[in-house]
């Protein structure tokens, strides 16, 4: 299911060009959802590392943004279209499967998709990556194990309650939603066993991928699923969360963390 938000840009389109034939009501939804937050591009006046291609408001690319800023590196962001962009022979020579985000570097000898690998890219090529990524075996280890874990286990079991109750692009399983919602609940367990000890990072002293992954994810999840029910059973979780955004950096792409009282239900 990795990436598969994405595809709810295709919703965003025109009428006739709406395949899935989403309600008017969902299409104004996601480009709320999608648009909350839009892509802040502001950066350093320094020649651009590359090029993220992406629709607005998608948290693997902020994650990117703030390692970019923490490294003192610039992003460009061309003018990009789901659905038709990634649809065009140029962005496909490139990027076989037009999935989004997707990264050329500055001389357009490099390209990459899958958020984790372009964010890891970006941490790692500035003085902040032992920071980022760890500077030792051990310390990076348990940053990509966080980090892993916030696609793994919290962006996997948030997106198809998304596409079912939200996109309505796939349809609703009541078994399948509890069963996500369930596999949620218990990755915030897990999660609020390593932060209800009042440390404000998952790894060391500072901001690593491991939080910035987990924010990412936590950040969707908490439009919809991650509801006051479940912050109860993880009282240590929210004031996580919200902490990271004292970093100016991480404040500046991610803005305020907005959570659901009531989860969204088919």
């Amino acid at each position: 299911m990795k990436h598969i938000v994405g595809q709810l840009a295709l919703s965003l389109k025109p009428k006739s060009r709406n395949p899935l034939n989403i309600s008017q009501h969902h299409l104004s939804f996601f480009n709320t959802l999608l648009t909350s937050h839009s892509i802040n591009t502001t950066t350093a006046t320094m020649a651009p590392i590359g090029k993220i291609y992406s629709y607005p408001n998608n948290y693997r690319v902020q994650i990117a943004q703030v390692a970019a800023d923490l490294n003192n590196l610039t992003l460009e962001f061309p003018d990009f279209q789901m659905g038709v962009t990634n649809k065009t022979p140029s962005f496909l020579s490139h990027f076989p499967l037009g999935k989004v985000p997707a990264f050329s570097s500055a001389d357009e000898t490099f390209h990459l998709t899958e958020g984790l690998a372009i964010a890891r890219y970006i941490a790692s090529s500035g003085p902040a990556s032992a920071q980022l990524l760890g500077s030792d075996p051990k310390t990076s280890a348990l940053i990509e194990q966080w980090a892993l874990f916030g696609e793994s286990e919290l962006a996997n079991a948030t997106i198809p309650p998304l596409l079912m109750v939200l996109a309505k692009m796939i349809p609703y399983d009541e078994a399948r939603y509890n069963q996500c919602a369930g596999n949620l609940e218990r990755a915030v367990k897990r999660l609020e066993e390593a932060v209800n000890d009042g440390r404000k990072f998952l790894v060391g002293d500072s901001l690593t991928l491991a939080d910035l992954a987990v924010l990412g994810a936590m950040a969707l999840a908490g439009k919809f699923l991650f509801d006051g029910e479940m912050r109860k059973q993880a009282p240590s979780v929210e004031g996580y969360l919200k902490g990271l955004l004292e970093v100016p950096e991480v404040k500046k792409h991610f803005g305020e963390l907005t959570f659901c009282e009531t989860r969204v239900q088919g």
